[in-house]
Order: structure tokens, then sequence, then C-alpha cells
């Protein structure tokens, strides 16, 4: 199997695998529920013997593993590499410093999203079966939908304003259940319907229109009960997420990309207070949704449109460049800054996305399994 996957990621360029590292030497088996899963990591942890470059070159360092590669090693996983990413996750496109922009394998030519491309291209290209991700704004689900794949954001604690999460990128729901140790539980969902961006001024292509369209007959049919409803929050919301995620950037040091340097310098003109009153307005954001919403699952497309080409983002300036990543992302943020679950499955011809307002992830992974496994 080691051997297989060997031949089949050096039979393609580093562009069109997503990884950075693939190692020669397979990790000696522990004995556990993952049974010796060939599991890639992310560019963004650290995996003892194998460099991590956190999306750019000039930040490659060799460190020790992280707890949460160690978790998985105990659990039975074989490390089997590094996934590129974004320089320090902060895109929902994959064009690391340095290195090869990913290609995604269904749109050729086109980003397959961020910041957890290089992990939803292996899988799309079956050269693993499931790819460790985190997910800071999107960045499982983005790729997921981009490359036609499963991406699941656990919840998360994000109290002081903590967005990432991490998780995997899988063909299957069943596979999301298994590296999360969730049984599904089925029952009836009141699942309310959004098709009007959350965030940003964009608006949404037909085709991924379409999708959610199916998706909700599908849930009616399954006897969920479904309901329209209407954004839950104004814009002010999206800006105070904007406004705590540059502060998290402030500290950010060395040479970095456009986006990045736009990010920092944004944080570095904040003064306590404002970053203080962002951080406060996203942790209200749960409230107020679910004082809006009595639904127990929240039905959107995941995209807005489908996958630009490579570049299309980064050659904007990086104000412009932030934004059109917000219109082609509207709705994944919110499960962050909240701490809720989320889901993207690839359904209708494009994905749509699930998130959990107030279902547990047992019935939330039901729900996608109950459609994508249709």
């Amino acid at each position: 199997m080691f051997e297989e996957f060997l031949s089949r990621v050096s039979a393609l360029t580093p562009a069109e695998s997503g990884f950075v590292h693939v190692t020669d030497t397979l990790p000696p088996l522990i004995d556990g529920p993952l049974n010796g899963l060939l599991l890639p990591i992310k560019d963004l942890m650290p995996v003892s013997g194998m460099p991590t470059a956190y999306g750019s070159i000039t930040r490659q360092v060799v460190e020790p593993s992280d707890p949460f590669v160690l978790s998985l090693v105990a659990r039975g996983a074989r490390i089997v590499g590094k996934t590129a990413t974004s320089e320090l996750g902060m895109t929902a496109y994959t064009e690391p410093v340095g290195m090869p922009a990913v290609d995604n394998p269904v749109w050729p030519g086109h980003t397959p999203g961020g910041s957890s491309g290089g992990a939803a291209v292996a899988v799309a290209r079956d050269l693993v079966r499931i790819a460790h991700a985190s997910d800071g704004g999107g960045s499982i689900r983005v790729p997921a939908a981009a490359c036609g794949v499963v991406g699941f954001k656990p919840p998360h604690n994000n109290a002081g304003g903590k967005l990432t999460a991490q998780g995997f990128i899988t063909k299957t729901v069943a596979d999301q259940a298994m590296m999360h140790a969730v049984p599904l539980q089925a029952r009836p969902l009141r699942v309310g319907v959004l098709f009007e961006p959350l965030h940003g001024d964009g608006t949404v292509a037909p085709e991924w229109l379409n999708a959610c369209v199916e998706a909700a007959n599908a849930l009616s049919d399954l006897g969920h009960d479904v309901v329209d409803v209407s954004p839950a929050y104004d814009q002010t919301y999206f800006q105070a997420f904007e406004t705590m995620l540059s502060g998290m950037c402030r500290k950010i040091e060395g040479e970095a990309s456009p986006i990045v340097e736009w990010l920092r310098s944004e944080g570095q003109a904040l003064t306590a207070g404002e970053q203080g009153m962002a951080v406060e307005k996203c942790m209200s954001l749960g409230d107020v949704v679910r004082r809006a919403w009595d639904i127990d699952i929240l039905l959107t497309p995941t995209l807005a449109f489908d996958p630009p080409k490579i570049g299309h983002f980064s050659a904007l300036p990086p104000r412009e460049d932030f934004d059109e990543q917000t219109r082609w992302t509207p709705w994944c943020t919110l499960f962050n800054i909240t701490g809720w679950a989320g889901i993207s499955i690839p359904f209708g011809g494009r994905s749509i996305h699930l998130g959990a307002i107030r279902a547990s992830v047992p019935e939330l992974l039901a729900l996608a399994e109950e459609l994508h496994g249709s």
C-alpha cells in the first residue's frame, strides 16, 4: 500500500499531487483503531523529521511533532508527508510562497481553494483516503467544495475569539465520523435554507443555487422540516471578524506575502480597545443567530461560484483580494466565529454546506450522510 502511494505521488508534480513533502520511509505501525491509515499532515503543523514551511519557503523549520499529530499516531495512523497550504493558512486559495501553486484536479488550471488545498487535492486524486486539514475561516470546507470531496469542521471552543479547528478532508461522511469517533444519530430536523450571502457584497451563481435547491427538496422528501430563512445579522459582525483576524496577525514576523503583510499592517494599526470590542462582538454572534433562526441546521451553498483560475485572487491588491475571497466564500466563516460545526458535501453537481445551529454533531453528520449517501 505504501509503495503504491509513493509510486502514484512520484508520477505527479507537486502542483498536481498537493504534497510539499513525502517521506521515503514508512513509519512503524502502532496498533490502534486507524489500523495503519496513510495520513498526510497539513503544512501548518509540525511533524518530527519533516520540514514545516507554514506555506512559505522563507519560514521553513524542522520542529517536534504537534500533540495533535502524536494523538493520530497513537491511534494507528502512519504519517506519510505534508500537504500544501497558503502562507500561515491566511487565504482561501493555495499558492504557497516559493513553492508551486496547487492545481485543481476537477477544474484544471483553477484554484483548489484553501488554505487546506493540498489536502483536498490529495484526497480528490485518490492518493490518500483521508488527509488532515484545519479550518479558521472555511479552510477545510472551501477546498473540499472546490475539489468535490467532503470537508468537516468540528465544533471548537471559540473563547477569546479562537477561530481554528483541526479536522480532515475525506471522500465519505462515514470516514469523517470514524476520524472524529462520532456515531450517527438520525432524527427529523428543522432545516433553514439560506440562498443569500451572509458576508460580502457578491451574488451567487445559478449552479450553486440549484445544488442548494436540490438538497432542500431532497431533505424535505426525507421527512425533514425545511424552511426559508433570511440573513440573521448585518455586515458589522463580519467587519468585527476582519478586525479580530488582522489583530491576530499583528505579531507575525519576517518577510511576508502581500496579503499577509497587509493583514499584519492592519493589525498593527489597531488599538487594544478596538481589538477587544471586535472579539466581544464576535463572541455575541451565536446568541444573535439563535434568536433569529428557530432551526437545527442551516443549509447553504458552500461557495458562491466556481473556483477561479490560479492567480485570480493574488493578482489583486490585498484589500480587493480579501474582499473577493469573501464574495467566493460568504457562509463558512459564521461557524468559525461561533465555534459551531459545519460540513461541506458534494451534491447536485456542486457542493452544499450544512451548519449546526442547534443540532448535535452526530445529528449533523447523520443528515449529511442522508444526502451524500443517497
